[in-house]
């Protein structure tokens, strides 16, 4: 074979391999192993993008084709391929050292209720914040510096509210989905339970989007926002199968909060759950005329309920130690996790058995998160700081 040969061979391989060379509307799928689990270790901590990037975005054509699309550079690009169980593909845009795993089943519903877990880190009103969300994950020990799960049995649990606001939602979602996969290989779990800004991106509300989203990718895919989250996208699958409320040993998490209201109906958190999923996707006119799905995603429902932190006039009351002790009553717990409403630190309320952990991200500049480790509960900063709470 001529040098010339041999040289233009190597760097086809080597481009192969770093995922800067893909088969375009090649119908290649690549094998997996049985976990479905990322092989490439990133070898950055964040993707940097300019403005007018987005992705990947994954839509189902049908059982056996999938097609792969970005924004990039302010152009659309995308990949089709053949799948028959599983696809795997590197990134085509400024993320070409990482590696995407998708599975052709759909995702499972996990169990909302867990006994006996000895670690949890709980976050919440991530807004798009990519590098903050990455930096108190490495800071707490959830993942080391290549973003790989390092945490073992422990579960992470994302309070709600990953959409809106900041401009790398799709960076964190990604990264979630495959923290998901590799933390159940290892007996730990990856809860990212709906908040309000999911609910309301599911459903068409744009008010609280990022323009770079709807200047970008909305504009030039001409795909709107919600369908880039539809039952037919993989990040639309998988958001629907998030539960709404999560109950783990004594635990109750939920992204607003649990209201007197609530407990009349007698939700459990399976029922809530179920009820949540088999109706995310009703249309406006159906909407308005189904009473029980309008209250649960109104003000006194589980996404917008803020009745743990002030009055809401004309509206309801704001909660009493009473009404406190009912509702843990009936949930069997000793804690409710909220976010969604801001506090200046991660706090307790009602005698310690609220915690709210939404925290003014630009002020503190980063995130806090709860850290219960042994049955003792810690507020825990993204440098590191580690402060029981009483």
């Amino acid at each position: 074979m001529p040098k010339s040969s041999i040289i233009n061979l190597q760097i086809i391989t080597l481009l192969l391999f770093t995922g800067l060379l893909l088969p375009i509307q090649s119908g290649l799928s690549y094998a997996s192993d049985s976990t479905g689990l990322t092989q490439t270790i990133p070898k950055s901590a964040t993707i940097e993008r300019d403005s007018t990037s987005d992705g990947p975005h994954v839509f189902r054509q049908n059982d056996s084709t999938m097609i792969v699309f970005y924004l990039c550079n302010d152009s659309i690009i995308r990949q089709t391929f053949a799948v028959d169980d599983t696809l795997r593909f590197f990134g085509l845009c400024r993320d070409t050292e990482t590696e995407y795993t998708i599975t052709a089943d759909p995702p499972k519903i996990e169990p909302c209720r867990y006994d006996g877990v000895s670690r949890i880190m709980a976050l919440s009103d991530i807004h798009g914040e990519y590098e903050h969300l990455v930096a108190i994950l490495i800071k707490g020990g959830v993942v080391d510096s290549n973003l790989i799960w390092i945490w073992g049995a422990g579960h992470l649990i994302i309070v709600g509210d990953i959409f809106d606001r900041g401009d790398k939602v799709t960076e964190c979602l990604w990264l979630l989905y495959r923290l998901e996969k590799e933390a159940r290989r290892f007996g730990g779990r990856v809860h990212f339970l709906l908040g309000n800004h999911e609910l309301m991106v599911l459903r068409g509300d744009d008010r609280y989007i990022n323009s770079k989203y709807l200047d970008g990718v909305v504009r030039k895919s001409r795909i709107d926002h919600r369908d880039l989250f539809g039952p037919d996208m993989e990040l639309g699958r998988w958001l629907r199968v998030r539960h709404t409320a999560i109950k783990i040993n004594d635990i109750l998490f939920v992204h607003g909060g649990i209201s007197t209201f609530l407990i009349e109906k007698e939700y459990s958190p399976e029922s809530l759950n179920e009820i949540v999923r088999g109706n995310i996707d009703l249309r406006s006119s159906q909407l308005a005329f189904n009473d029980e799905i309008r209250f649960l995603f109104g003000s006194k429902g589980p996404f917008w309920y803020r009745g743990y932190h002030y009055d809401m006039e004309g509206r309801y009351p704001r909660a009493t130690a009473a009404d406190i002790d009912n509702i843990l009553d009936f949930y069997d717990s000793q804690y409710i996790v909220v976010g969604h409403t801001e506090v200046d630190q991660v706090s307790t309320l009602y005698d310690g058995r609220i915690i709210a952990i939404d925290v003014p991200v630009e002020e503190l500049g980063g995130l806090q998160a709860l850290l219960y480790e042994n049955g003792k509960l810690y507020k825990f900063s993204f440098q590191g700081e580690l402060i029981p709470i009483d």
